[in-house]
């Protein structure tokens, strides 16, 4: 199975990503975590220029959208694998990200048509101004004004792909609750 984990900057992905993997390895689950943009040189390339430049341009989106499909690609391989290995694999964002947070949104969809779509998403909704307060390090997608459009574009993104929203304003121990319900009812674990 795969699984992704997704949300504004400051949502608590990497949080809660973590502790489903920790929660299925528990009851006995293998498990991979991953994470967009991945630790590979084209992963390490697009976090620079995501401190570096405010990329405006529909040229300069391009390029990152062409960035993040080839990082995205990387990880195809290793989803397959795993898979079909019996390994549950949860991501922190994934192509859909691509869609929230870049444009335009029929060159993302093209570029991201190789991507593998996970079986379950998980929508961590946050209101901004509390995610803008989570935040540890500073990218040019974590302007307040930006998070609050690219909230909306998640919310209908997850509306049209009929992902499970979970109110992240609450505390974490909360939140992998509910994220735990949904993934025991798909995996059938008693709890």
């Amino acid at each position: 199975m795969y699984i992704c984990i997704e949300g504004i900057d400051g949502a608590g992905k990497s949080t809660q990503s973590k502790l489903l993997k920790n929660w299925l390895e528990e009851n006995g689950y293998k498990t991979n975590l991953i994470r967009e943009p991945t630790n590979s040189p084209i992963g390490k390339l697009i976090r620079r220029i995501l401190r570096e430049t405010t990329a405006t341009s529909d040229n300069q989106q391009k390029i990152l959208g062409l960035l993040f499909a080839a990082d995205r690609l990387l990880l195809k391989e290793k989803i397959q694998k795993a898979k079909t290995g019996k390994t549950i694999i949860i991501s922190d964002r994934c192509f859909y990200s691509s869609l929230a947070y870049q444009e335009p949104e029929d060159w993302i969809m093209e570029v991201n048509k190789f991507a593998i779509k996970p079986e379950i998403v998980i929508l961590l909704d946050v209101n901004p101004k509390k995610a803008r307060r989570r935040f540890k390090g500073l990218e040019r997608f974590e302007e307040e004004s930006f998070l609050k459009k690219v909230r909306k574009k998640y919310l209908k993104i997850a509306e049209e792909n009929d992902f499970f929203i979970i109110d992240a304003n609450r505390g974490i121990n909360i939140i992998q609750e509910d994220i735990r319900k949904i993934i025991a009812a798909k995996l059938g674990i008693c709890r």
